[in-house]
């Protein structure tokens, strides 16, 4: 494992706040290696990737979380995805050239998706707002203010390596002994630049901004890129389809090509595979598509 691809919790000892910085490194260029993405685009979508792992860490469950941005701009679609288990698999959609611009101009009239996909339960938590915001970090902090109600600060940033991320989270019904606590450490996270969040150790990161204050750091989360897409997904995903738009495409085209997003894995049906997929019972867990 990179050393960079990980995330480390801290807590304030003396305060109800806890924190998280993240570092992707060779998870990050995983993605950026599977499509040759503007440079506009790759930044926002290292932000994302940032961002998910970020809010992943803080849920105590097993599945994933999928964080999408979808717009009618430059960009259509941001979407990345990151499990309890720590990989993670991120993609963009975009039309033309897009230029570096606030988030706002490069999504144009969209909205920001957060979904709670739990591995073994049938129930699943998806919170929809309007996009507001002209980074990635003001997006979600306008998310969590209209859907959680939980105070929240992030700083993300992305380059052409790397991409980094810092949260705070004030915890919910904690009194605060010290009422100027939040503000300072909101503050102090502020004067951080994009280049030291990209480059120093989460050690120094901490001592700049928090050397006053009691600090807990714990161990590193180890973070990687792993897609989830195999053949058996995907037949769920032809059989949802039904057997008439198959045959339909195996009429036209002699085969059915299936290429992953995420990956650029490619999935072959013949007529006999096809046939295969619909005389097969279907599986319990059929898998729901998604974008």
């Amino acid at each position: 494992m990179h050393l960079h691809d990980n995330l480390q919790r801290f807590v304030f000892e003396d305060a109800p706040i806890r924190g998280e910085i993240v570092r992707l490194d060779a998870t990050y260029r995983a993605v950026l290696d599977r499509r040759d993405y503007p440079p506009a685009v790759r930044e926002v979508l290292g932000e994302l990737m940032a961002a998910a792992a970020l809010l992943a860490s803080t849920l105590k469950f097993q599945g994933k979380l999928i964080m999408q941005i979808q717009g009618t701009g430059p960009i259509k679609l941001l979407m990345a995805e990151c499990t309890e288990g720590g990989t993670m698999r991120a993609l963009a959609q975009w039309r033309g050239e897009v230029e570096h611009a606030p988030l706002k101009a490069l999504v144009g009239g969209g909205k920001f998706v957060i979904t709670i996909d739990p591995q073994n339960s049938s129930e699943r938590y998806q919170g929809v707002v309007q996009l507001e915001g002209g980074t990635v970090a003001a997006a979600l902090e306008h998310y969590f203010a209209q859907s959680e109600q939980l105070e929240t600060k992030l700083w993300l940033a992305a380059d052409r390596q790397q991409a980094a991320g810092m949260l705070l989270q004030k915890l919910p019904d904690s009194p605060l002994e010290d009422a100027d606590v939040w503000d300072r450490a909101v503050h102090l996270g502020a004067t951080l630049t994009r280049v030291e969040l990209l480059s120093l150790p989460v050690r120094e990161i901490l001592h700049r901004l928090y050397h006053e204050e009691d600090i807990r750091l714990f161990a590193r989360q180890p973070l990687s890129f792993r897609c989830s897409c195999n053949r058996e997904r995907v037949e769920a995903v032809l059989r949802m389809l039904g057997r008439p738009e198959i045959e339909s495409i195996l009429e036209e085209r002699g085969n059915v090509d299936v290429n992953c997003e995420f990956c650029g894995a490619h999935y072959e049906f013949d007529p006999v595979d096809a046939a295969q997929i619909f005389a097969a019972p279907s599986p319990p867990d059929t898998p729901t598509t998604r974008q």
